[in-house]
């Protein structure tokens, strides 16, 4: 019999079972089995990794290093990322059940993350301020932050590890890598590249395990000095709470229920295309998933007919076939959750237009799923549900989509398909959230910044501006005038 592969914690640059060693299985979403297993941090080892962070920040080896230093070691990074794409792809499928097809080829673009910030490692400036003191040189400069928690989910793990991991290691951080214990096995894969690219022992550790041995002593501990979280919302509620122990400065990249407008001057295919790229892409396991399609209603039913012909030949299976377009939820408790909302759905009177059913046979798969609503309060459109359910709420007016829109207690992506360039503008400065795309949808960049508004959470990933959140501002006073400082109790 084949064994199973194991993985264990990268801390302080070795590999090491947890000291409770406590050890967790990973189901293959495509087969309901067991495929690994996986080492779990106590206590003690995210202690050890934190304690590690600091002591980094004061050795000559990482302290000393210049920036354009530090920016040569996240180009060779960049380098392995794109030489093992592939091989981290597979994995990353096996232990979420993402197609391959998209796991490899978002494995391979976040090279082009640790690049950008490569490049800007050595273009960290301050400042000399033209002071309102004669005598007085007074300049600011930025110093890393510190040790930072970076906290990730298993859904797109690469690419949110970069926003974080890629800015952190440029300004000169040291990071603690929390992988979510559900499917962890592509972030234990990556933490070799880590060590392969040659960053000294103990800029980077990653861990994982559950909430009471490991996310609560990581963010709670006093030597953590930011924490970036990407999760749910009850969860970002309790990272939170546990940052008043540190004050650590703390950023959070969350939920949503993203609307995607379609007025009835829009191109029917692109629209069509924008709503399946929204919902069905990742098989609906995105942050970002555009699952309110509001429609106008004298469009609806043909923009719905559209939908329904494309998904007709969608293909359901195996996620490292690439023929196949959708693969299965990551857990059972997905697919459950989905079932329920759309009982309770259909219920309240919303109709399934499409799919709506459980697919038979091992592994966690749902049929991709198209309901049409009548009322905004349907649990399908204020649910995050986290797979591949669409719905579809019609609109009279532009002030009643916007309306509708900004419905939400999310706020994290939104979507206009007009062919009116001056409504694009209207409704896109109305909509509150943190991106909108314009006649197209999930697009990312590292040049672009990436967050929400509301409940889905605060603070901005990616782009130029990210790179800050990770220094601190030091403002440095000069006496120039070569006399002794003045008597502080003689007033003039």
């Amino acid at each position: 019999m084949e064994q199973k592969p194991h993985y264990q914690l990268f801390i302080d640059g070795e590999w090491v079972e947890g000291a409770a060693r406590q050890v967790m299985a990973s189901q293959n979403p495509a087969t309901g089995q067991d495929w690994t297993s996986f080492a779990c941090a106590a206590p003690e080892d995210v202690n050890r990794a934190i304690t590690a962070a600091r002591r980094v920040l004061d050795d000559p080896e990482w302290r000393d290093m210049t920036q354009t230093q530090r920016g040569k070691l996240l180009y060779r990074l960049a380098e392995l990322i794109e030489r093992d794409a592939q091989r981290i792809g597979e994995v990353e499928t096996t232990d979420s059940g993402k197609l391959l097809a998209e796991t490899t080829s978002q494995s391979a673009y976040v090279g082009d993350y640790y690049r950008y910030y490569a490049g800007l490692a050595d273009k960290i400036e301050g400042a000399v301020l033209p002071i309102d003191k004669p005598d007085m040189h007074v300049f600011t400069r930025r110093e890393p932050i510190g040790v930072v928690a970076a906290i990730v989910p298993w859904n797109a793990q690469m690419f949110l590890t970069a926003t974080k991991l890629g800015p952190a290691l440029a300004a000169g951080c040291s990071v603690v890598i929390k992988a979510s214990e559900v499917a962890p096995a592509p972030m234990l894969e990556f933490a070799r590249l880590i060590e392969e690219a040659g960053f000294p022992r103990g800029v980077v550790s990653v861990i994982t395990g559950d909430a009471e041995n490991c996310a609560i002593p990581l963010t709670r501990h006093p030597d953590i000095d930011r924490i970036a979280f990407t999760g749910g919302p009850e969860t970002a509620r309790h990272v939170v709470r546990n940052s008043a122990e540190n004050f650590a400065v703390t950023t959070l990249e969350l939920g949503g229920k993203s609307p995607i407008l379609v007025f009835e001057d829009a191109d029917l295919d692109g629209a069509a295309n924008g709503l399946i790229a929204g919902n069905f892409g990742a098989s609906g396991q995105s942050c970002v998933a555009g699952s309110r399609g509001l429609v106008h209603r004298s469009i609806l039913d043909a923009l719905a007919a559209k939908i329904e012909e494309k998904m007709a030949g969608v293909v359901i299976g195996d996620p490292l076939d690439n023929a196949t377009h959708i693969g299965p939820l990551c857990t059972k408790a997905q697919v459950e959750k989905i079932e329920a909302t759309l009982a309770a759905s259909t219920a309240a009177g919303a109709r399934i237009r499409f799919g709506g059913k459980r697919v038979d046979g091992p592994g966690n798969f749902m049929a991709p799923t198209l309901v049409e609503c009548a009322d905004p309060e349907t649990s399908t459109l204020t649910t995050e549900m986290f797979g591949p359910v669409m719905s579809l709420l019609p609109f009279d007016t532009e002030d009643e989509a916007i309306a509708l829109a900004n419905a939400s207690q999310f706020g994290l992506g939104s979507g206009v398909f007009t062919q009116n360039v001056a409504r694009a503008h209207r409704v896109s400065s109305r909509l509150k959230a943190g991106i909108c795309w314009i006649n197209t949808y999930r697009a990312v960049s590292p040049i672009a910044p990436f967050g929400g508004y509301n409940q889905s959470g605060y603070g901005r990933e990616a782009g130029i501006e990210a790179i800050h959140d990770y220094t601190r501002t030091k403002t440095t006073w000069i006496n120039t005038s070569g006399a002794p400082m003045a008597n502080p109790f003689v007033m003039r």
